[in-house]
């Protein structure tokens, strides 16, 4: 736990994420990769190197469901501990992207008003 930096706003809940968390990214394959290396879980710990000349990993307290992703911020704001997870940056945008996708090809298609009546 030593090392973590807690955001400015929400201290205590981003510390009981992150602590539930382990201090771990919980994707668990949303994002598309398989993390198969590491156990089906993304290896990325909070303050931690992924890679050669990239800066620290930064987690962030997020909807574990990655529906909730999508939610306004203030609704995803307004959650409860229990409905968050520790996501990595990468993982966070990736599965967001694919949320977004998947629910935008499900949704029915909707016909142009036309401007004038034939």
């Amino acid at each position: 736990m030593s090392g973590r930096v807690p955001p400015l706003v929400g201290a205590d809940l981003w510390q009981g994420v992150m602590a539930a968390a382990a201090g771990r990214c919980q994707c668990r394959g949303t994002c598309g990769k398989k993390h198969d290396k590491d156990g089906g879980r993304c290896p990325a710990v909070h303050g931690s190197y992924l890679r050669h000349g990239t800066g620290p990993v930064r987690l962030l307290a997020a909807p574990a469901d990655p529906d909730g992703l999508l939610l306004p911020a203030h609704q995803a704001a307004a959650l409860p501990k229990a409905a968050l997870a520790a996501w990595c940056p990468a993982c966070h945008d990736a599965t967001r992207r694919t949320t977004a996708k998947a629910q935008h090809a499900a949704a029915p298609a909707v016909e142009p008003d036309s401007l004038f009546d034939l």
